[in-house]
């Protein structure tokens, strides 16, 4: 049994061994196989890891990681004064914000941009510190430990919050000339508002950062900042930027500031040089430098003379004799430790120019003045000896101090040799010199030089310096190559862009002056009194619609170069660019079956008309976004598009719509916006609103629009102008009130309802301005009906356009327009009823000028409607006056509807010179109650005017028809007056709108009241048999030394004397002497049946008497004096009123009145805001009066 199962194992240890052999033979025969198949998987993995690799960097979330510095800054040590720029380079995702810190303090570029200037590009950083001071001389900086690295998105972690910067009413492009004041001002708004902050703002002149002076003044309100620029000069000149900096960003205005010459004295004579500079200033020596003047005057400038002043003084020394045609020149002379300014003036053969603004001051010191060595000791000979300038007026040389000159100091001796000879001359005989610089005058042009430098003290004279190499009297500057062609192109109304080619190897160049000239003036005027530096340069000031030409000069140290070639002819006139993008874009109704989708046009069109609109869509699906498709391929001219969906399958699209079994009823939307708000007509109590009717109507056509109104204030409500709808696309917006400002918006309404409000429109300022004209209607002597509207405000290129009921008149046939200046006069060719309507009047170009005559009949215009006299025996005398009339005016005279014929009443014709209509009645009677009528017919205009007669004791009718020209008056009696009648008389009158009582004293008190409105003698003549007269004549001075009559305003003692008048009925007369003796009631002398009474009554009532003009227009700036002539007794009380408020004495109101009869008011330096309507009020216990006039500034 045990060899059995030994054998056995043995027998399965073979087979176990075996198969493992076979196993083992196998796998290495897979093995081969899998080899090459793993060799292209892995191959396939690489390529596989690759794309991940490139996929993960193409998705860059996946590969964040702290910020490192690649490249670390290093530390750098520099000359204080000079500039220095650090580098780094950072790694890091997201991309690291690198801030840079000074001493563990945040460095502020935005806030100190004239200090520090950071730029970050492709992880590349960088700061430059410009202007190194000793405490930023050695700067370490790394990362600091407490930054936050996250991208940069201005949020301010000090405040938390990220701080917005608007700036709102930014000033414009703007005109000065030399001597005035100029102010700048922005309202900045920054939000949110954080107590206690304030952001930092800067002004700054073409990239310079100004700064407070006697010439610059910067003020910040907390919402407004303002530079004010003190006596212009030309160095003023430039583009003034503001910059508003917090703490997570800036903003910037820019605009240019040009400064003209100011008038000068002698006619042809240059202008003042600009930018006086000191340079190199030494014990004894300074340099000078300046820029030439834009304007030679009429012949070029010889040269230029150089003055200087101690500071402290007033006297200015002429620097040099003869003037020097380069602009710099070196000062000599100087007393060292003394502080002076220079200034420049330009001569040509004409005279001087007026002198340039002064230089700031420099003082004549040692800049290197270093610790002496030893006392007593030789010093050395002065080294590296170099010409710094050669013109033809002069030579300047410099050279180093020797280091070894002993602690006294040394002194200077300059030598020169003709080239080619050994024969040195001192230069300086009679001026020693202390600084290592040295001009030398009075060289012979051509001549070649060699110049040596000795030094001495007390213990002797130096050797001499090596000699320069040989220098050939001359300027080492040429003049400027003449610039490129100038290419002028069109930019806005006024201004007008010009680019042109750079001079070619000019050295030192200053700038360029523009000059321009319309078309065939052959008159040349600067564009720019500062040279400019680039070759592009934007011309402002010039007239909309010239033809003008411009040419280019450059400028240099040595002078001016040729002009360069004229450009071609622009005109001036505003350049055609992309218009904006349309606004408010949005969905105006979504149905099962399509989409309405409107906008507005753009804001800025680019100077020319819309032509259409291509409309884009995409999808949106499962937030999934789809490109933009374009839907329309030609341009729109609507501002609104369907969108209509239908199926499509593999057979092709559904011609038909979708189709629901229960089909509900339509919905119909109510209307869009109204759009295109505009006033016209604006007064003190209404204005007149347009609109267009809206894009989309909704399915259903608009049935009227509603008007909104409210004062544009906080807290105020809206209010409907009209309670019904109005179909009209226009409305007169009548009950504002005078200097209040409102703001508009229209809804439109449909069968669905009331749409939508438009865009607010406003606010806008009830306030008819002054110089304000309506439209007249005329009527000339032929009969033709016209209107005539001018304009005080006519601009360049305004035209008049008249319309109908504010729509464009269309038919041409019914009016001829005629317009001569600014009167515009339109002329209707055959009037009927076609012509009656609302016509409309507005002038382009202008800020809203319009107004407009609604034309119900063609009427004749009355200058005094129709009044009633009584005459002496009872008689009674019916007028009237026409204001335009022909000879052709007939009238009809009409008593309760009947034409009245000859007989009762007499009619006289019309005065032809005043236009007054007369008719007479020998007295009047109960039965003359009613109407009296005139009514006239002048070709084809006609009118009429009414006066209605009541009784006593009888209430007045108001008339039914309140359109027509009936006035009424209430006659108590009808029979002649006496004595017997005095009393209290009341009138009541009264309508549907109330009633109102006036009382009248004819009482012995209220008889001086009454007749104090008159100088003149009351005669009252009665008998026992003669009827009662009344005369009222104007007294007449009969002395003989008056020439001509007048009346008595204010009696004197001259006036004393005796009159005589004449009284006669046309058969028999009567004549009487009243002796004026100054009591105020004078009796006659009786007669047999006949007495004569009469009273000289003075005028009492306080009124104006003259010396107020109508209407004052004053210029900006100017001081306003107006006196005014008082009257009455007693003297009465004065006060003064603009815009019916009254006004206090202060500062800016002196109101004075003198002697009881003198009333001034002084107004100092008017403004636009004084304009407006003025009254002097004069009041006592007789009566009232105001004087009104009207100022415009």
């Amino acid at each position: 049994m045990r060899n059995l199962f030994s054998r056995a194992t043995s027998s399965m240890e073979t087979s176990s061994m075996e198969t493992s052999s076979m196993e083992m033979v196998t796998v290495e025969k897979k093995s081969r196989k899998k080899n090459i198949r793993e060799s292209a998987e892995r191959m396939q993995l690489s390529k596989k890891v690759k794309r991940v690799e490139l996929r993960k960097k193409q998705n860059s979330d996946n590969l964040t990681h702290p910020p490192e510095f690649i490249v670390r800054p290093r530390g750098q040590t520099v000359w204080e004064g000079k500039t220095v720029k650090l580098h780094c380079t950072v790694a890091g995702w997201p991309k690291p914000r690198v801030a840079w810190y000074k001493n563990n303090v945040l460095i502020d570029a935005k806030t100190h941009p004239d200090k520090y200037t950071v730029e970050s590009n492709y992880n590349m950083h960088s700061l430059e510190i410009k202007n190194l001071s000793l405490f930023v001389c050695f700067l370490s900086l790394e990362k600091h430990p407490n930054s936050v690295f996250s991208p940069s998105d201005g949020f301010c972690e000090e405040h938390g919050v990220t701080f917005h910067a608007d700036i709102i009413e930014s000033f414009e492009v703007a005109f000065g000339r030399e001597g005035e004041t100029l102010s700048l001002g922005c309202t900045v708004i920054v939000y949110p508002t954080i107590k206690r902050y304030q952001p930092d703002v800067v002004w700054y002149r073409d990239g310079v950062a100004l700064s407070e002076s006697k010439w610059v003044h910067s003020h910040w309100s907390g919402d407004k900042a303002t530079l004010t620029l003190v006596h212009l000069n030309k160095e003023d000149e430039g583009l003034y930027t503001l910059r508003v900096n917090t703490k997570s960003g800036f903003q910037t205005h820019s605009a240019y500031v040009f400064v003209r010459d100011e008038e000068v004295e002698l006619e042809g004579v240059p202008v003042a040089p600009l930018d006086v500079l000191c340079h190199d200033a030494n014990k004894d020596y300074v340099v000078v430098t300046w820029k030439q003047p834009a304007v030679e005057g009429e012949s070029p400038i010889l040269g230029y003379l150089i003055d200087r002043c101690e500071v402290g003084q007033h006297h200015w020394a002429q620097c040099n004799e003869t003037p020097v045609k380069y602009a710099r020149f070196p000062v000599t002379g100087l007393i060292e430790g003394k502080t002076y300014t220079f200034r420049v003036r330009a001569i040509n053969r004409a005279g001087v120019s007026r002198p340039s603004r002064a230089s700031d001051p420099v003082t004549a010191i040692d800049p290197h003045d270093r610790a002496r060595h030893r006392v007593g000791v030789v010093p050395g000979e002065p080294t590296d000896l170099v010409v710094t300038e050669a013109t033809k007026s002069y030579v300047v040389l410099a050279w180093t101090p020797p280091t070894q000159r002993g602690h006294e100091g040394v002194m200077y001796i300059v030598e020169k040799c003709i080239a080619g000879t050994d024969c040195w001359q001192r230069a300086n005989t009679g001026i020693p010199v202390k600084s290592p610089r040295f001009a030398l005058f009075d060289l012979a042009e051509g001549n070649t030089y060699s110049f040596r430098v000795r030094c001495f003290n007390s213990a002797g004279v130096s050797e001499s310096s090596a000699p320069t190499a040989p220098i050939t009297v001359g300027d080492m500057l040429d003049l400027p190559a003449a610039p490129g062609p100038a290419v002028a192109t069109r930019n806005t109304d006024t201004s007008v862009v010009v680019s042109w080619g750079a001079s070619k190897d000019v050295k030192h160049l200053v700038g360029y002056y523009i000059d321009h000239s319309v078309v065939g003036s052959n008159v040349w005027t600067p564009c720019n009194n500062k040279p400019v530096k680039e070759t592009r340069f934007v011309c402002h000031g010039l007239t909309t619609g010239d033809l003008c030409v411009f040419r280019v000069k450059a400028v240099n140290a040595a002078g001016y170069s040729a002009t360069s070639v004229e450009s071609e002819a622009v005109v001036v006139k505003a350049a055609i660019a992309v218009s904006d993008v349309p606004i408010g874009v949005h969905l105006v109704e979504a149905a099962r079956d399509y989409m309405v989708v409107g906008w507005k046009e753009p804001i800025v069109t680019g100077g020319a008309d819309i032509r259409g609109y291509f409309v884009d869509y995409r999808t949106v699906k499962a937030g999934f976004i789809g490109q933009w498709r374009e839907l329309n391929h030609k341009a729109l001219t609507t501002t609104s598009y369907k969108f209509q969906v239908r199926a499509v399958n593999m057979v092709g699209i559904k011609q038909d719509l979708s189709f629901l079994e229960h089909f509900p009823d339509p919905i119909i939307p109510p209307p869009g916006v109204p759009r295109c708000l505009h006033v016209l007509e604006v007064r003190n109590t209404s204005v007149v609103l347009l609109w267009e009717p809206p894009t989309f109507d909704g399915r259903s056509p608009v049935n009227g629009y509603y008007v909104d109104l409210k004062e544009a204030a906080p807290g105020e409500d809206w209010k409907g102008a009209n309670n019904k709808a109005t179909k009209l696309k226009y409305m007169k917006v009548n009950g504002l009130i005078a200097g209040r400002s409102y703001v508009f918006r229209v809804r439109a309404q449909n069968l669905a309802g009331v749409g939508e409000p438009s865009t607010v429109l406003g606010p806008v300022l009830a306030l008819t301005m002054p110089g304000t004209h309506e439209i007249v209607l005329d009527v000339d002597d032929d009969g033709v009906i016209s209107m005539i509207f001018e304009c005080s405000k006519m601009a360049e290129g305004s035209k008049f356009v008249w319309s109908k009921n504010y729509k464009a008149m269309t038919d041409t046939s019914r009016l001829t327009i005629v317009t001569e200046g600014s009167r515009s006069r339109a002329i209707f060719n055959e009037p009927s009823l076609e012509d009656l309507g609302i016509f409309s009047c507005e002038v382009t170009n202008t800020d809203g000028v319009s107004a407009s005559y609604n034309l119900t009949e063609a009427v004749i215009p009355f200058k005094t409607e129709m009044a009633m006299d009584l005459l002496e025996k009872g008689r009674v005398r019916f007028w009237t006056q026409v204001e335009k009339f022909t000879s052709d005016c007939k009238v009809e005279y009409v008593f309760n509807d009947v034409i009245v014929e000859n007989g009762k009443v007499s009619t006289q014709p019309y005065i032809k010179n005043t236009g007054i209509i007369e008719m007479f009645m020998d007295s009047l009677m109960v039965t003359d109650e009613g109407t009296f009528t005139f009514n006239l017919i002048d070709g084809k205009a006609k009118g009429s005017t009414s006066l209605v007669l009541i009784g006593e004791g009888k209430e007045i009718i108001p008339d039914p028809n309140p359109n027509s020209n009936t006035r009424y008056q209430k006659l108590c009696s009808v029979r002649p007056w006496c004595w017997k009648d005095a009393g209290m008389y009341e009138v009541k009158l009264k309508d549907d709108r109330g009633k109102d009582i006036s009382l009248f004293n004819l009482t012995d008190a209220g008889t001086e009241t009454l007749l104090s409105w008159f100088y003149c003698i009351q005669l009252i003549y009665y008998g026992s048999t003669a009827p009662l007269l009344w005369f009222h004549c104007v007294l007449e001075l009969l002395s003989s030394s008056n020439d001509s009559s007048d009346r008595v305003n204010e009696p004197t003692e001259k006036d004393k004397g005796k009159y005589t008048i004449n009284i006669s009925d046309g058969k028999d007369g009567v004549k009487r002497v009243c002796d004026l003796s100054g009591q105020g009631r004078i009796c006659a002398h009786t007669h047999t049946h006949t007495h004569i009474k009469v009273f000289l009554l003075a005028s009492y009532r306080a009124r104006v008497v003259g010396g107020l003009p109508d209407v004052v227009t004053i210029q900006e700036g100017k001081s306003l004096n107006l006196t005014g002539n008082v009257w009455g007794d007693p003297t009465p009380e004065v006060s003064w009123l603009k815009n019916d408020k009254e006004l206090v004495s202060d500062e800016r109101y002196a109101l004075k009145f003198e002697n009881g009869k003198f009333a001034s008011i002084t107004i100092a330096s008017v403004t636009p805001t004084d304009s407006g309507k003025y009254a002097l009020l004069v009041k006592n216990k007789y009566g009232t009066e105001a004087g009104e006039f009207t100022v415009s500034v």
